[in-house]
């Protein structure tokens, strides 16, 4: 297969979990701060509510440290031989400081290396492809990719536009050696800058630094053009997703079920029409969470593993801003047990 390198090492998720706060933000709660209601949210995105994690003190790191944490006990792994820890967030803790080495160290992953990458909600998709890389390389047995982002943090939630869409989460899946020809197969990853303006937080960059005038101007919050966005999203989305099964030689019929990025439901619909998917075979939690950015996929993992059988053909797909869009291809490794 085409993961594989000269000394035939196919990388598989071989442990998946995620985790979401307890409080939850409905509709109904929407309803009280911004001029919307239940019927415009849903049927506009497919959200009913979303996962808010209100302590200050659990930042975007105590999310994914639960969600690592419980997949370590599931997995019965020692943190200790865990070689590399990948956050994809759009959250991090703190500029500059890698949350994913404070990460490893409240885990007890002493022996790993770790660092975040930042491609918005495809965050976890280009992870997917670095982490199969590092265990395809030969020299690491087991990459711990996290998936996790408070998006509440930078949400104003006077903004129907965006504070109705964004929930907080987590999910962590473990690369490990193949031990079948099951596992990550293959992907589709593109960008294009011209659309970074579209979906942003302005300041805090190096091009506009906070400042008393960016702050009362709210560009520490998230912004997007959402006309642009969808529209990008509908077309990009649904065409990676077609280019992974050209590449592949596989149609729709060959898929056991395509998991996107939970942004919008009908940009998931307009993917799976693309591919010929039935609605059994498109997983969704979007209404429960919402876009959790970077968590969205691994929750879906996590929610519907006892779904998938050895060898099911999986297809992921993502779009986020900067334009970030991608498409993966991995069969699935093991038989759910409880």
């Amino acid at each position: 297969m085409k993961s594989k390198n000269s000394k035939g090492i196919k990388s598989a998720i071989t442990a998946v979990s995620g985790y979401v706060p307890s409080d939850v933000l409905s509709n109904s709660d929407l309803e009280k701060m911004v001029d919307t209601n239940d019927e415009w949210i849903f049927s506009r995105t497919g959200i009913k509510e979303r996962r808010i994690a209100r302590n200050p003190l659990e930042p975007t790191s105590f999310l994914a440290i639960q969600a690592a944490n419980k997949l370590l006990k599931k997995q019965k792994t020692d943190p200790l031989s865990i070689d590399l820890i990948i956050l994809a967030t759009a959250t991090p803790d703190m500029p500059v400081v890698a949350t994913a080495a404070y990460i490893a160290s409240e885990i007890g992953a002493h022996n790993a290396f770790g660092f975040d990458l930042q491609a918005a909600c495809s965050g976890f998709l280009y992870g997917m492809s670095t982490a199969a890389a590092y265990i395809e390389s030969g020299r690491y047995k087991k990459v711990l990719l996290i998936g996790a982002d408070k998006m509440s943090s930078i949400v104003d939630y006077t903004d129907r536009a965006t504070c109705i869409i964004f929930g907080d989460g987590a999910g962590a899946v473990l690369f490990e050696p193949s031990e079948n020809e099951f596992g990550y197969e293959d992907s589709y990853l593109r960008t294009d800058g011209s659309g970074r303006d579209s979906l942003t937080i302005k300041s805090g960059g190096s091009l506009y630094p906070y400042n008393e005038s960016t702050f009362a101007e709210g560009g520490h919050n998230i912004k997007q053009d959402g006309q642009t966005v969808f529209k990008n999203a509908v077309k990009n989305m649904a065409d990676a997703a077609e280019q992974v099964l050209i590449q592949n030689d596989l149609s729709g019929d060959d898929i056991a079920y395509l998991l996107p990025h939970q942004a919008n439901k009908r940009i998931i619909d307009a993917t799976a029409r693309r591919i010929n998917l039935s609605e059994d075979r498109v997983l969704m939690n979007i209404e429960k969470y919402g876009n959790t950015t970077a968590a969205t996929l691994p929750l879906l993992i996590s929610d519907f593993e006892s779904k998938f059988s050895k060898g099911d053909k999986l297809i992921f797909a993502a779009f986020g801003g900067g334009f970030t869009w991608g498409a993966v291809y991995l069969t699935w490794n093991y038989d759910y047990k409880n």
